[in-house]
């Protein structure tokens, strides 16, 4: 009997106790009693950030929170859930080359706004064909680097996926403040950062730190949910809560395709295949990071690419039904870290469950009741934990001069240009929209230059 063999007879498959064969195991299953309380874990750990994008993408089209459309933005939130589920599914069960058979949760992706924003930016529902048209195509190229992943790696070193994440954080800081001081309808009004708005953030900030800090197990891992929840209970109690579009909602509806119609617009499809490369970067680490800190080994090369192949149809698969392109969840990365159960079942059976949340109207018209100063002080945090998360990779840069410079400029480059996106008004529309957007002139600008650069004499002395 192989040592795997008496670790899984050394445990009943219902106890809770497991032997560390048995944690390291991503096709063990725990029984029952122990996975629906780990799986309902990584749900809490994921919710929140998985409807966010939806919400904001909603927001800058027009037909967010109080719109006359504000349906599209339930919709849309119900796809969030759905296939995020789906996606998840493909990767821990699989479907031939397609999925990792990892304990992979996969979820509504934050990297791609800084192309989704620019794409529907006042332009209504109807800017939802060409966002939702783009995304089939970026998934479908999205999935064939599946075949080029272990090529991939060695384009985007830590300086690279540092820098792309820190710029992802800081074309999403803006929303977090314009949320919670009341949303951007409110601006250059005298309700737009009113001290109600800013009481209700706030407490959902002092909530979050306070389950983070002084609670354990899933209290503490779920600290944004619940500190959201503490708001939204304040709100309601402030008489800012409106449940009347949960009462109306249906109980259970399901998608159809192209629930937005489709349109094709090079620009949009070029934008999500850029993004597709950076998403299967950081798809790839993950998985990287489930396997070494989960299984204690190196991540093989088939879950590399079966994971990045899961990731893009994911996406397609989303994008066809009006949804939003998704990525693999690093927050439930480190949940594994933190357990270290590596078992495939129990994230497949938090993926039931969004499922079902995806199917019923009502779940996602309790989600926009949620006042828009109380999602500010969710994402407040969230968004400067993606800024942290950059600091934690750049800091495992050797800050070289040549190092140094490459960032400089691809930073201030690309930042600056988004900031003054009018420093670009005689170039060309679609051109212009790829320079401004700020994450991908600076992406590409760091693999060029970390590409093309060598080190000077002074480092290597």
């Amino acid at each position: 009997m192989s040592a795997d063999s008496a670790g899984r007879a050394a445990k009943p498959s219902g106890s809770i106790l497991m032997t560390r064969e048995q944690r390291q195991d991503p096709d063990y299953f725990p029984g029952f009693a122990a996975a629906i309380p780990l799986s309902i874990q990584h749900i809490l750990a994921m919710f929140i950030s998985n409807v966010t994008p939806a919400i904001i993408v909603a927001g800058a089209a027009g037909f967010g929170f109080g719109s006359p459309d504000v349906s599209a933005l339930l919709y849309m939130i119900q796809m969030s859930m759905l296939f995020a589920g789906l996606a998840t599914l493909l990767q821990t069960i699989g479907m031939g080359p397609v999925g990792s058979r990892l304990p992979i949760v996969q979820g509504t992706s934050f990297a791609f706004l800084p192309i989704m924003i620019p794409l529907v930016a006042g332009q209504g529902v109807e800017a939802m064909a060409v966002l939702t048209t783009g995304a089939l195509f970026g998934g479908l190229f999205h999935a064939g680097l599946s075949v080029f992943v272990k090529q991939l790696r060695c384009a985007f070193p830590p300086l690279v996926t540092g820098l792309v994440v820190a710029m992802i954080a800081l074309s999403l800081l803006q929303v977090g403040i314009q949320y919670a001081a009341g949303g951007v309808p409110l601006r250059g009004s005298d309700d737009y950062g009113s001290w109600q708005s800013w009481l209700l953030a706030s407490i959902v900030i002092v909530a979050t730190f306070g389950f983070k800090f002084f609670t354990k197990g899933m209290w503490s891992s779920a600290s944004v949910l619940l500190g959201l929840l503490v708001g939204y209970g304040v709100a309601f109690a402030m008489g800012r809560v409106d449940l009347q579009d949960v009462s109306a909602a249906g109980w259970v509806s399901v998608p159809f395709p192209f629930h937005f119609g489709f349109s094709f617009s090079v620009s949009a499809v070029i934008g999500f295949c850029l993004m597709g490369i950076v998403s299967a970067i950081e798809t790839v680490g993950d998985v990287s990071a489930i396997a070494e800190g989960g299984a204690g080994r190196e991540a093989k090369d088939e879950e590399l690419s079966g994971a990045t192949l899961a990731d893009g149809v994911g996406t397609s698969l989303a994008a066809v039904f009006g949804g939003l392109p998704n990525t693999s969840f690093s927050q439930n990365v480190g949940l594994i870290a933190m357990t270290g159960i590596m078992s495939r079942h129990i994230v497949s059976l938090g993926a039931v469950f969004l499922i079902i949340c995806g199917l019923l109207p009502k779940v996602g018209a309790f989600i926009i009741t949620i006042p828009i100063e109380v999602l500010g002080g969710g994402v407040i945090i969230m968004f400067g934990m993606v800024a942290s998360a950059a600091i934690s990779i750049l800091s495992n840069v050797q800050w070289s001069q040549r190092n140094m410079l490459i960032f400089a400029l691809s930073l201030s480059l690309g930042f600056g240009l988004q900031l003054e996106p009018q420093a670009l008004q005689h170039v060309p529309e679609d051109v212009r929209m790829f320079l401004t957007s700020g994450l991908l002139p600076a992406t590409f600008l760091a693999v060029l230059l970390n590409l093309v650069l060598p080190e000077l004499e002074e480092d290597v002395a």
